[in-house]
């Protein structure tokens, strides 16, 4: 029979033989125990756990200097600990201390007299295995439980970070969504366990390089076809910025969902894939950069950043001539778009996929000395916007949670809790009851701002993308009838009175009709014709009267450029861009 398995003469000797130390040490380190004492709050950001069982009661002990502290920080911590992860870094160094501190007294009369902190560790380890074990399983259920808030809430008296917001804009499978994820693990947005995740699952579709544009594209859809369709959103910080990506999507079925990304950008990445053939049909008559180009420019993105990608590629392999090649036939274009190619265009070769150039230079790529992409971004000049203009927030989504919940970006004026605003152009009056700018509750928020605001004193059926929130003592324009100046980029045939459309003015999509061509007016010399044309057709640029299906809030471009502008689409092509001159008063 297995020795094992047999009974003991006598229990009492094989205990002994087991635990001579711990019998010792057990009833000095109960009568030590504070029962009284207060609930454990697990801070994951604490130095190693030391016991404090071993401490008498305040009674016995002298006190040393700073024994009123432990308690009065402990406060700190059990009032601090429902925002747990997001603490904010004064209520973490306090934290620190209280265990500092309380490791101190332990240290003085642990297991056998005078020690020094190891040692009281060492005397706690038997006597206190138990209790340190179900502390530990107390952090842990406590770290599982709590989800971890992607940005760090900034320190109260921290100057708030300009905030940009950057559309990275391009031709399908140019790399959008994957440079997105890439800069978004670069800066520490994703972490590796998230995005080794995505690796396997990507693995296990047969698309393992896909896996880092899945930490902006989020649906299954997205994910199975490897085709964004919605804008996704994603933030990164760097010294000087706070940037919010709107990762836009290249197909040419979701232009208007790129239309109201690129609305709400200041500086847009145009991604152009180096491959061999990929730029070419990007480029071509129906490719997306082309068109995306121009719709960024449309829709007052005064910063363009082109991101030549896939460098890695074994056809193209960081050579200087593909790049150069595709930087000649892209310049031409994008000057005829309207960007000055000495100031508003910058270049810059990458690749998503092995990250090269985005955070750090790329070894592979000597010939290219500017800076990489993330630290170019960090020196752009700031953007002056006013705070003190009058509320404008064009609205681009809208859902019910807890109320009403809008998104949008904040083109100017400040809001702050509590504020009335108006809902135009419906003028239902709101009460803004939170604010969260890129998922991070503030109490007031600046021009410039991706915000989420809950509203009180109006339905979630009430309001459609396009709606625009304002000050009560400052609304904006609402209308039906305006004219504008309109120029005809594509159409093949010519377009005359009566032609319909569609409208995308901020965030708003209307359907309008053509009714009236005012003049026509020459390109190089602005010189207005007399006589009011027959009809218009591309390259042409006209005046003309538009009158839109619904009540639209619209600004004349002059007093608010991001709310004057606006593309007219059909058949899924962008046909023309314009700006609205002056809003023309229904005749009752």
């Amino acid at each position: 029979m297995d020795p094992r398995d047999t009974a003991p003469d006598s229990w009492e000797q094989e205990e002994d033989a087991e635990a001579p130390a711990s019998a010792a040490e057990l009833p000095a380190a109960f009568a030590a125990l504070n029962v009284n004492a207060k609930p454990f709050v697990p801070n994951v950001n604490a130095p190693v756990f030391v016991p404090s069982f071993l401490q008498g009661s305040p009674a016995e002990t002298p006190a040393p200097d700073g024994s009123p502290e432990p308690a009065a920080n402990m406060e700190v911590a059990d009032t601090a600990a429902p925002v747990e992860n997001g603490n904010t870094e004064a209520d973490m160094n306090a934290e620190e201390e209280t265990w500092e501190q309380k490791e101190e007294p332990g240290g003085d009369e642990g297991g056998g007299g005078q020690q020094d902190q190891t040692g009281s560790e060492g005397g706690c380890e038997e006597g206190g295995a138990a209790g340190r074990e179900d502390e530990e399983m107390m952090m842990e259920e406590e770290e599982e439980e709590m989800p971890v808030p992607k940005v760090a809430p900034p320190l109260p008296d921290a100057p708030k970070k300009e905030h940009v917001n950057v559309v990275f804009i391009g031709h399908v499978d140019a790399g959008k969504s994957t440079i997105g994820g890439q800069i978004m693990y670069l800066t520490g947005m994703v972490d590796k366990r998230t995005l080794e995740k995505y690796e396997r699952e990507a693995k296990e579709k047969n698309r393992e390089t896909w896996y880092l544009s899945w930490a902006l594209d989020t649906n299954q859809e997205e994910r199975d076809k490897g085709k964004t369709v919605e804008v996704g959103r994603a933030y990164f910080e760097t010294e000087k910025k706070h940037f919010t990506i709107l990762d836009a999507p290249g197909h040419k079925s979701f232009v208007p969902n790129m239309i109201g990304g690129a609305s709400q950008a200041d500086l847009a990445v145009l991604v152009i894939s180096a491959r061999k053939g990929e730029f070419e049909t990007g480029f071509e008559k129906g490719g997306q950069t082309r068109e995306h180009a121009m719709l960024a420019k449309t829709a007052g993105v005064k910063h363009l950043i082109v991101l030549i990608n896939k460098m890695d590629d074994p056809t193209v392999n960081w050579s200087l001539e593909r790049y150069e090649e595709c930087k000649e036939k892209l310049v031409p274009f994008l000057k005829k778009v309207g960007f000055n190619p000495k100031k508003d265009i910058h270049f810059m070769p990458c690749s998503g996929l092995t990250g090269a150039n985005l955070k750090e230079p790329a070894a592979e790529c000597s010939w290219y000395t500017g800076l990489p992409f993330i630290a170019h971004l960090d020196s752009l000049p700031n953007f002056n916007r006013s705070s003190d203009g009058p509320v404008r927030l064009p609205i681009v989504d809208k859902y019910k949670d807890m109320g009403t919940v809008i998104l949008g970006k904040l083109e100017s004026g400040s809001i702050s809790k509590a504020q009335q605003l108006v809902m135009m152009p419906n003028r239902h009056t709101v009460e803004v009851l939170s604010l969260l700018s890129d998922d991070v509750e503030t109490d007031d928020a600046g021009p410039g701002e991706n915000l989420k605001l809950r509203l009180k004193g109006i339905e979630e059926e009430e309001i459609l993308p396009g709606f625009i929130l304002c000050s009560p003592d400052n609304l904006c324009h609402s209308g039906r009838t305006f004219d504008a100046q309109i120029v005809i980029i594509e159409h093949k045939s010519i377009i005359c009175p009566g032609y319909n459309a569609v409208l995308h003015i901020h965030t708003c999509i209307e359907e309008v009709q053509i009714t009236a061509l005012i003049c026509l007016v020459d390109k190089k010399t602005g010189d207005k014709s007399k006589t009011r044309p027959r009809f218009v057709k591309q390259d042409q640029v006209c005046i003309a009267r538009l009158r839109a299906a619904g009540i639209i809030c619209l600004e004349t471009f002059k007093d608010f450029p991001q709310m004057g502008r606006f593309t007219l689409r059909d058949e899924g092509k962008t046909i023309a861009i314009g700006k609205v001159l002056k809003l023309v008063p229904e005749k009752d």
